[in-house]
């Protein structure tokens, strides 16, 4: 009997585990059913990725994380950036420009322009290899705001006041409880100004544009497309096919393989700059747009 048994024992063992996580094998392969790639090529890596940048600059954590994956990724040949935005606050703008700068010294990347380029938009695009916009896009706007509400009457009216406790003549500036006074407007020219010179510079070096030539580009000039390459803002005109093929060509690779951007992915990060944005309505600060 015991002979028997040790016969059957690695049998019994294999049976009484399969009774015994049965449900969680079967859960295990439902999720390899359905994750599994279709077919062999899916096995094989993409060489070209596609990324995008929709909606207002605000929080740009996970675009960036994607355009340096891309610059570490060794399958990586070149980067289409699809953009469709009208600008943000300024430092996730120069963020992403500064992202596409590392990716564009070790791979092509062509900036595609699928609805606007502006504003911080624009900054985003300029140190690409090359950008194409689609014939009805609107680009340019290369200029600062700060804006902010004066609530005073309407405090006034309902019957709120302000108690403000401060040090250091500016702290004060930009509240919307009050006019701003002559002063604190020239403190924020000052600053305006100043992220004004640097948005224009950068430009001009990424673009290889002429510094002189200035209020013909920026001063938040909005172009049209063909009125865009015309100032140099663009390189060529075309959709989202050319833009793709311009990719494949600087790219150099024969058998395209383009990654499947995750729509969840692309919801959340949509939804976190609507939010980002959202958020920037009650609290003024500097934009490009």
């Amino acid at each position: 009997m015991e002979i028997i048994k040790k016969i059957f024992y690695p049998l019994t063992v294999t049976l009484k585990f399969i009774q015994n996580y049965f449900k969680a094998m079967l859960f295990l392969l439902l999720l390899f059913l359905i994750f599994m790639p279709t077919n062999e090529e899916s096995f094989i890596p993409n060489n070209l990725q596609q990324i995008s940048l929709v909606g207002p600059i605000m929080e740009v954590t996970e675009v960036v994380k994607e355009i340096d994956s891309a610059a570490k990724n060794s399958h990586i040949k070149g980067v289409l950036f699809v953009v469709d935005s009208p600008g943000g606050a300024v430092a996730p703008s120069i963020e992403v420009a500064y992202a596409i700068k590392r990716l564009s010294a070790l791979k092509p990347v062509v900036v595609y322009a699928q609805g606007m380029l502006a504003s911080g938009g624009y900054y985003a695009a300029i140190y690409a290899h090359e950008i194409i916009a689609n014939p009805g896009a609107m680009v340019g706007s290369i200029g600062v705001i700060m804006q902010g509400a004066d609530l005073s009457e309407l405090m006034e009216k309902v019957g709120i006041k302000t108690q403000v406790v401060k040090a250091g003549k500016y702290k004060q500036v930009g509240t919307p409880d009050r006019e701003w006074t002559p002063y604190e407007k020239n403190e924020l020219n000052k600053v305006i100004q100043g992220t004004y010179d640097l948005f224009v510079r950068d430009v001009a070096t990424g673009r290889d544009l002429n510094m002189s030539d200035k209020d013909h580009f920026a001063n938040a000039h909005i172009f049209t497309a063909s009125q865009a390459q015309k100032v140099g803002l663009v390189d060529t005109l075309g959709v989202m096919h050319d833009a793709k093929l311009r990719v494949k060509e600087l790219s150099k690779v024969r058998e395209v393989r383009w990654n499947q951007e995750d729509r969840f992915d692309k919801f959340l990060k949509q939804f976190a700059a609507e939010s980002a944005s959202l958020l920037h309505i009650y609290f003024p600060q500097l934009t490009l747009r």
